[in-house]
């Protein structure tokens, strides 16, 4: 038995016999407004023919409108319908709050009334029927008046039959693509079947189940009297939703039930439609976050930065807090990441998460990675973990804390597994990139002399950069090697290609241009072995290669014998800030059984450089600038008389500079530099 109804949040029943007369106006709250009121009652009801309410009507807008205008002091709405029955007058202020009907519950003597309490009694003494209406924004009362000598529909004790409830039932529509549609329904759904039975109240409860409970989504009447025959029945959607309707009205009215049944079945279909539409929107919001979260792990190729992304992501949309623990090989987790929804609470949760104990979160954590599956974390640190799995690996664990009001639904635990596969595999992604990215560093500075040997009488000076994909292994390379004779060999070349198997080909040439050098070969006979051993087995690609045969001829001269197989034309620095191309291009390796690569004699004063360098250098470009050989000569010459390492690195400064964008090509510079002439004492003095 319901005990504690209170007046209907629906408005009146206004739907639609031919030939209405609508007025809808918004008022001040100024004493004037009652009149103006009055004035709007006359007009409709002279044009509906309806002067026989005049009084009454003019007596209850009067009493309403001074009642907002005087207690509530907010402008007011009124809305009146007429029509060939009768009149309805809605008023409605714009101040929250409940409407006390104690009043007429309990049938108070006027003389003990107070007086915005008359108002009521006096809408329940002449109307056909009355209500409240109440929204977040204010509140309403709305009265009926019938046109004497028909019957009366609404007031209770005097209900339709049951044909025509049944068919006032079905002409109420739910609003199409309204929010709150199952809540507005309920609402006219409700007052609609308890003045067609005649009911005293009627409430309807839902519970969506998101642990708040149930909650009352309309409501009619007044409190529940002595005497009365309450229904209850379920409303009929699917889990977790679920509601019911109570109806209660006087005994004897046969089709109560059926009628309830009727209403009962048409609000649930609206209330699943709208719990169909609600969990389609937040379906369609958690595929939006999966995506989001997919790109922004996808931008991160690097384990740390992966690390501390992922519970970044989780708070505080899955949770109050979240923290990353990665594993080692032996299955020993480290806090590598951790977040929490309130800064101020981060430091006690670092120190919770870092306890060791048996029950402590840290023993839990290692249970999760162990069982590979994920657990609930309990008090003080509430929540649950998963195993980061990724590829067959346990990379880690994902601690997740519960919402700061309520624990994650079934919806949010599926995420948040999506979201662990994804992190677990960016991670194991971020995990690869580093360890090859390790290797391919590593077999680069394989390819390249730790350092470069110091020789009397010359100067050396080198620098190397690769390409901005640091997981792929350049073909540039240079060396520099004793020969047999006394002299020095410096090479530098380029292989075709990048990856692991242009790595390769260059190890093979650089290791053979060692053997054979040792063995005494002439630079011709070198070129000739390394272009057959390319042609044979270099599966297509070619190298260009410069050797030049140093040798110090004292008094800071320097003689060179050069040799280059397809390879640019190194640039002759003189002291004086002159520049020269030397050398004859000859044929690349491994592109014909045959090549040629005839001799150059350079010969360098003090302080001249001979700058040798790869494409990387020439081909830098920027946008469609290339830096060039004549942009090189003129860097090259104001480095006049500098050391050797100097120059290197400028010329590397300056061909990086060019561009913004990263080197698509390697880049390397190889400078010999004979030393300048010692200064002539006795003449500085």
């Amino acid at each position: 038995m319901e005990t504690a109804l209170v007046p209907t949040d629906a408005g009146p029943d206004t739907g639609a016999p031919p030939h209405q007369h609508i007025r809808r106006t918004r008022l001040p709250a100024d004493r004037r407004t009652p009149a103006m009121a009055r004035a709007i009652i006359r007009a409709v009801l002279a044009e509906a023919r309806l002067t026989e309410l005049l009084d009454e009507a003019l007596l209850l807008t009067t009493e309403l409108t001074t009642n907002v205008v005087v207690h509530a002091g907010t402008d007011l709405d009124i809305e009146v319908v007429a029509d060939g029955t009768g009149l309805t007058v809605t008023v409605s202020d714009h101040h929250p709050g409940i409407i006390d009907t104690e009043t007429v519950h309990n049938r108070i003597p006027p003389s003990h009334l107070a007086e915005r309490g008359r108002g009521l009694l006096l809408v329940d003494h002449f109307a056909s029927a009355w209500g409240t209406s109440h929204h977040p924004k204010g509140k309403g009362v709305w009265f009926r008046l019938d046109r004497p000598g028909l019957p009366s529909r609404s007031r209770p004790g005097a209900p339709d039959s049951g044909l025509a409830a049944l068919q006032a039932l079905l002409s109420i529509q739910p609003t199409a693509y309204e929010s709150n549609v199952g809540t507005h329904f309920a609402e006219d759904l409700l007052r609609c079947l308890a003045e067609r039975v005649g009911a005293v109240g009627g409430v309807v409860r839902l519970d969506r189940g998101d642990g708040s409970g149930a909650s009352v989504i309309a409501r009619f009447g007044l409190a529940v009297q002595p005497g009365v025959e309450t229904v209850t029945l379920p409303l009929p959607v699917s889990r977790p939703w679920s509601g019911e309707l109570v109806v209660c009205a006087p005994p004897g009215i046969a089709y109560l039930r059926p009628l309830g049944q009727v209403a009962a079945e048409r609000l649930g279909l609206t209330l699943e439609n709208e719990r169909l539409r609600h969990t389609d929107l937040r379906r369609q919001a958690w595929l939006t976050f999966l995506a989001e979260v997919s790109e922004l792990l996808a931008q991160s190729l690097d384990v740390e930065l992966t690390l501390a992304l992922v519970p970044r992501l989780v708070v505080p949309r899955l949770g109050e807090w979240a923290a990353v623990h990665s594993a080692d090989a032996w299955g020993q987790l480290t806090l590598a990441a951790a977040t929490h929804a309130d800064e101020t609470a981060l430091p006690e949760l670092l120190e919770l998460l870092a306890a060791d104990g048996p029950d402590q979160p840290l023993a839990r954590l290692h249970e999760v990675l162990r069982a590979g599956t994920h657990l609930p974390l309990t008090r003080p640190a509430e929540g649950f973990a998963l195993p980061l799995v990724a590829r067959g690996q346990r990379l880690g664990v994902l601690a997740i804390g519960r919402h700061a009001d309520h624990r994650q639904d079934p919806a949010e635990l599926a995420v948040i597994a999506d979201v662990a596969r994804r992190a677990a595999l960016a991670l194991d992604n971020a995990r690869i990139h580093a360890e090859r990215r390790t290797v391919a560093h590593t077999l680069q500075q394989s390819l390249l002399p730790p350092n470069l040997p110091e020789i009397d009488g010359i100067e050396l000076g080198a620098e190397y950069v690769p390409t901005g994909d640091d997981i792929e292994v350049g073909g540039d390379f240079y060396d520099v090697a004793p020969m047999p004779d006394g002299r020095w060999l410096l090479v530098i070349g380029d292989v075709s290609g990048k990856g692991v198997y242009a790595a390769t080909v260059t190890g093979l040439v650089r290791e053979a241009i060692r053997v054979l050098v040792r063995e005494g070969r002439p630079l011709g006979a070198i070129l000739d072995t390394l272009n057959d051993t390319l042609f044979e087995r270099g599966g297509g690609r070619y190298c260009t290669l410069a050797l030049a045969a140093v040798e110090v001829a004292g008094a800071g001269r320097v003689s060179i014998t050069l040799h280059l197989a397809g390879h640019d034309l190194p640039v002759l620095v003189h002291e004086d800030g002159g520049t020269a191309l030397v050398g004859s291009t000859g044929t690349a390796l491994g592109l014909l059984q045959r090549v040629t690569a005839p001799a150059a004699q350079v010969t360098l004063g003090p302080g001249d450089a001979l700058v040798f360098y790869t494409d990387g250098v020439t081909e830098r470009r920027r946008r469609g600038e290339l830096f060039g050989t004549e942009r090189l000569r003129a860097v090259s010459g104001r480095l006049a008389g500098y050391s050797a390492d100097v120059v290197a690195a400028r010329l590397r400064a300056a061909t990086l500079g060019f561009s913004a964008e990263p080197p698509r090509d390697d880049i390397a510079i190889l400078v010999l530099r004979s030393e300048p002439a010692a200064p002539d004492l006795a003449e500085a003095a």
